[in-house]
């Protein structure tokens, strides 16, 4: 039995086994209504007031599991009914004001939402604005702003607290980078899912006269720990999957064919995270002509797959819920027909009793160490710098002049200089989740260490070159 990091994370999984359990049993009409009753079977609450609250939560999570609602474009969803236990002032005094006679918080206050009450400030907070001029000139620092720990860490500022006191996304600033989804320590946002999708395709494979490839991120090193890599490929095989093949082999050809946009163009910021491009097309659009055409990894491996079988549908497993985005909104051009989370697939696994850490270990071993180390931040720029130095281009012909950022945040500083030319940067590598693809927002271990794994993991390719990656897979037969 896995050991989850957080009891949100565990019961995540308990839904989303749950919901795939009935759809491999073609259950879902007759059983979902049952689930949150046997998740949480009572007769006292654990985590809520009343067991009744925990299981209206889980329905909520059910319908998320199930794909959330259909009528909503964002990829995340605000469970409301669990959205009540964090503070909904904003503005709030400390236990350090001192009651001083200088009443400079009183006097700035455009409102007059503050009075002093037993010689210490006290704020009406129904007419407080939250303009946060008190602070500024508090001398002792004793008046706070309380933000939620989801609108504190959404850099884009899509969330915000509602009408209702819940907290709010407004999806024309969101760009699905699912920070909020971890962030929240009561769980009350969920990414939408497709896992009952990817056991359709995996149930109707034989009856369809199709074949399903699984595409594996290269974060999902050391996510199975101590399950082995190979042992995750063997656990795939024996869910459904025709074949599994690494995404970072599509890393592979996303470099090559990056590193020649970039000598053609002469600048360029990186289309690898769906996320940080729908961050610059939104708040950046004077610099999204700068976006790379090259496909994402994803694309390039799912549309290679398709081109040597006809046959082929595709699922894409990885950290990410703006890859599912992407694919929502048909950006991959037909070579994805699902996308999962690591998430998605330890629950797709126990839905079939599959013990991954017990099975035999496959070879999986196509791309290069720098398609593999796309996945932590410095990966992209570092494997399209190696790019151009396999076809031979040199600093006289092209220097090349390259940052990495690591979390929006970062994103958000090097943009504005790029826009202003401050640095002499020609290629942006911008990853949404800080430190890249291994601190995703639905990885199984958020750990120091996830890194270090992918860095071995790219370590055991050897002296293999992206170019000769490439090029050995383009001589893969195709398949009828």
């Amino acid at each position: 039995m896995r050991k989850f990091e957080t009891s949100v994370q565990e019961l995540k999984n308990d839904v989303l086994r749950s919901v795939a359990e009935l759809a491999w049993e073609d259950r879902l009409t007759t059983g979902i209504l049952d689930v949150p009753e046997q998740i949480i079977p009572g007769p006292e609450a654990k985590m809520r007031c009343c067991i009744y609250k925990e299981r209206a939560i889980v329905s909520q999570r059910v319908k998320m599991a199930l794909g959330g609602d259909s009528a909503y474009p964002g990829m995340t969803e605000v469970l409301e009914i669990a959205c009540d236990e964090c503070p909904v002032t904003q503005i709030e005094v400390g236990p350090a004001c001192r009651g001083c006679i200088a009443t400079r918080c009183v006097h700035t206050c455009p409102k007059e939402a503050i009075t002093i009450v037993n010689h210490k400030a006290t704020i009406d907070h129904s007419k407080c604005i939250a303009c946060g001029k008190c602070i500024s000139v508090c001398p002792y620092g004793a008046i706070e702003k309380k933000q939620r720990p989801c609108e504190r860490n959404c850099i884009p500022g899509a969330i915000s607290m509602g009408e209702n006191k819940k907290a709010s996304i407004d999806v024309n600033k969101c760009v699905s980078c699912g920070v909020c989804t971890f962030q929240c320590p009561f769980g009350a946002i969920m990414d939408k899912s497709y896992i009952t999708d990817a056991v359709k395709l995996l149930k109707g494979a034989e009856r369809w006269d199709f074949r399903v490839y699984a595409v594996l991120a290269p974060s999902i090193a050391g996510q199975f720990a101590p399950a082995s890599y190979g042992q995750v490929v063997t656990g795939l095989k024996q869910l459904g999957f025709h074949d599994v093949q690494e995404v970072a082999l599509g890393a592979d050809m996303t470099a090559k064919a990056e590193s020649e946009e970039l000598l053609e163009k002469g600048k360029l910021l990186s289309s690898c995270c769906p996320a940080f491009v729908d961050f610059v097309e939104k708040n950046y659009p004077d610099l999204a002509q700068y976006i790379s055409h090259t496909p994402s990894p994803m694309v390039m491996i799912g549309k290679r797959i398709k081109e040597k079988d006809p046959k082929a549908r595709v699922i894409f497993i990885g950290p990410c819920v703006a890859k599912k985005k992407e694919f929502q909104l048909g950006k991959t051009m037909g070579a994805i027909d699902c996308s999962l989370t690591f998430e998605e697939l330890a629950a797709l696994f126990e839905s079939k009793d599959i013990d991954v850490e017990k099975l035999e270990a496959a070879q999986l071993d196509e791309a290069s160490g720098f398609g593999r180390n796309f996945a932590h931040s410095g990966g992209v720029a570092a494997a399209v710098a190696q790019g151009m130095k396999e076809r031979g281009i040199t600093e006289e012909q092209f220097k090349l002049h390259s940052v990495a950022c690591s979390g929006l945040a970062q994103c958000k500083v090097e943009l504005m200089k790029f826009a202003k030319g401050i640095g002499g940067v020609n290629f942006l590598e911008g990853m949404a989740c800080e430190g890249g693809c291994v601190q995703g927002p639905a990885v199984l271990i958020r750990s120091p260490r996830n890194q270090a794994d992918v860095e071995k993991h790219a370590k055991e390719a050897g002296e293999r070159t992206i170019l000769g990656a490439v090029e050995a897979e383009e001589q893969e037969p195709v398949k009828k």
